[in-house]
């Protein structure tokens, strides 16, 4: 992929996006976002990308209408003779319909996939699916990057003693895993039972975290009610003080409120979803320099595999 490329910001994220160009030292191409009266969108290419690789840097979190602007950009880029489309989806929105658990159900994320291949895109580089196995739904190679990167060394630099590295939930058990091996710490696991969306009937805790400094690791904070529930039932059981790490801060409902009035010392997320809500408890912390690099890579056709915590 060695040819010239361009820099493209939707309107979902475009103080990530100018951190990103920062760190490329490349300015972001000029390109008209229109939106007419009754919410229909238009994109326009203010200067010829004919042969160029674009780089559409656009999270697709709630509205719906961040997934049909990146889709409308990439068609503006394929249909003005774009060599490569690349879509920088930091958040891959509707990742957690991954499958048919029900009869009569949507697969959301599969859905997604197709629109992307119907678009034009040739390429997406996204972070901390909410199931690896959606890349398997794509039709166009997948650089899948993990907020790993960036929040184990900011583990490392607090210098806590007694670790302890807690899942939430037992789908989140091998991200877990993950921190605790690089970290070399105790691993703790979440078992919950819901009884509806985005409600938790009853949540356990499988490890000893007495004692313990313990941080949960999750890919997505929603309503953040398993993630207080997971806090307040860590600390009863003995916790030094409970952290948690999350790549996505969707913060729906009351979810800001929750973590303030949880036992939680500390909630840090990326900032691949700008924080629309202020909170003393929150940390963001930057994925910026890490999409550079493996933009970086993907131009110059190097390996990214420096880029993965095993």
């Amino acid at each position: 992929m060695k040819t010239d490329y361009v820099l493209v910001s939707g309107r979902a994220n475009p103080e990530l996006a100018k951190r990103i160009a920062e760190n490329l030292g490349k300015p972001l191409f000029p390109v008209d976002i229109l939106q007419f009266k009754d919410g229909e969108i238009q994109v326009y290419f203010n200067d010829t990308i004919r042969g160029k690789n674009v780089f559409i840097i656009q999270p697709t979190f709630s509205p719906a209408e961040n997934i049909i602007e990146l889709l409308i950009t990439i068609d503006a880029a394929k249909r003005a003779s774009a060599r490569n489309i690349v879509a920088v989806m930091p958040y891959f929105g509707y990742a957690r319909q991954d499958r048919k658990d029900k009869p009569r159900t949507s697969i959301g994320a599969k859905l997604m996939s197709n629109l992307l291949t119907a678009a034009g895109v040739t390429r997406i580089i996204t972070m901390d699916l909410h199931a690896d196995q959606i890349q398997g739904f794509m039709e166009f190679p997948v650089d899948h990057l993990f907020v790993s990167n960036v929040f184990i060394p900011y583990i490392k630099d607090l210098h806590l003693p007694n670790i302890c590295i807690a899942s939430p939930d037992t789908g989140g058990t091998k991200r877990a895993s993950t921190y605790a091996k690089a970290l070399e710490c105790d691993l703790a696991i979440g078992y919950k039972q819901r009884e509806r969306q985005n409600e938790v009937a009853a949540l356990q805790i499988i490890g000893d975290v007495k004692g313990k400094n313990v941080i949960i690791v999750d890919d997505i904070i929603d309503t953040a009610g398993t993630l207080c529930k997971a806090a307040a039932r860590i600390k009863e059981m003995g916790a030094d003080s409970v952290r948690a790490m999350c790549a996505h801060g969707l913060f729906s409902g009351n979810a800001i409120e929750n973590i303030e009035n949880s036992v939680l010392d500390e909630v840090i997320i990326a900032d691949t979803i700008p924080l629309r809500h202020t909170c003393g408890k929150i940390k963001v912390i930057s994925v910026a320099k890490l999409l550079a690099e493996v933009i970086q890579s993907v131009v110059d056709d190097t390996s990214i595999s420096s880029h993965f915590y095993v």
